[in-house]
């Protein structure tokens, strides 16, 4: 099997061509492809595949097999493998997603491959059943108390497609996103599980972000959970509606627009090729 391996902003995930390649497990194949000491190394699986109602299709898979239902880092580079690969023609694309259609622009560098991209991350749900988590389903989840390990925590939760649930703390460097996170993620209020951001903010304009991603751990950046720590940070009145994100594994530029999506800029990186054989 033919795979690529591709980052964005070090949120790194293995792509396979399905209009060449056949997956049939992809979960299995997840979780042998993402192992870092016997596999390729990955976040994650994400297959490239034709659609029926978009561009080309995406679907992602976590390191332990679950399927995601939108990547904002993987999907970037969905959008160049296409174009740098031949699948499009054209710079500006749609792709289907578990959780709908995202339009992207991309920017091609000085080697006319694309370097960076611009994704339409579309509108955040902001009620409980959006998140999906327990409360009332038309309720908002803004600034409300969590008890985590004997402590309080204040946490928003945000769907961008998938379910986030944004942490707003002094200090993130020395954070415990390793004990905190997978606590938070598998709390009995999320029956999906949830993605869990710990920001500090900067200034109104800056933040520094740690993810706990829903199946594969602590990642180096999380494009949809960016984007719902830039909807937080509005609703909470911290930050304004457009940001620069410092992540792990780089930055990303993001905007909450009035009418409703959330724009994020950022980069798209192809590392390098070659052949697997699946077990």
């Amino acid at each position: 099997m033919k795979f690529t391996k591709m980052h964005g902003a070090g949120n790194d995930y293995v792509y396979v061509n399905g209009f060449e390649e056949r997956v049939d497990d992809p979960a299995t194949l997840a979780r042998q492809v993402s192992h870092r000491q016997f596999g390729i190394g990955a976040d994650g699986l994400i297959l490239i595949l034709p659609s029926k109602f978009a561009d080309v299709r995406m679907r992602m898979f976590n390191l332990d097999g679950s399927e995601g239902e939108m990547c904002g880092n993987g999907i970037r580079c969905v959008a160049k493998y296409a174009y740098d690969h031949g699948l499009v023609e054209k710079l500006d694309i749609s792709v289907e997603t578990g959780s709908g259609l995202r339009s992207l622009l991309m920017r091609t560098g000085p080697s006319g491959l694309v370097d960076r991209v611009q994704v339409n991350m579309g509108a955040p749900g902001l009620r409980r059943g959006d998140i999906p988590m327990s409360g009332p389903e038309l309720e908002q989840a803004v600034s409300i108390s969590l008890a985590v390990d004997s402590q309080q925590y204040e946490v928003t939760c945000v769907s961008m497609g998938n379910p986030h649930a944004v942490i707003f703390v002094d200090e993130v460097e020395s954070f415990p996103v390793d004990r905190i996170g997978p606590l938070i993620e598998n709390h009995a209020w999320f029956p999906e599980r949830i993605n869990v951001e710990f920001v500090q903010v900067l200034s109104p304009s800056e933040v520094i972000q740690r993810t706990w991603e829903r199946g594969s751990g602590e990642t180096l950046a999380c494009g949809t959970g960016a984007s719902a720590v830039t909807v937080a940070g509005v609703l909470t009145g911290r930050t304004t509606r457009k940001i620069l994100n410092h992540l792990r594994g780089g930055d990303l530029e993001l905007e909450w627009l009035e009418n409703g999506p959330v724009m994020m800029l950022g980069p798209a990186v192809e590392v390098f090729s070659g052949n697997y054989d699946p077990k």
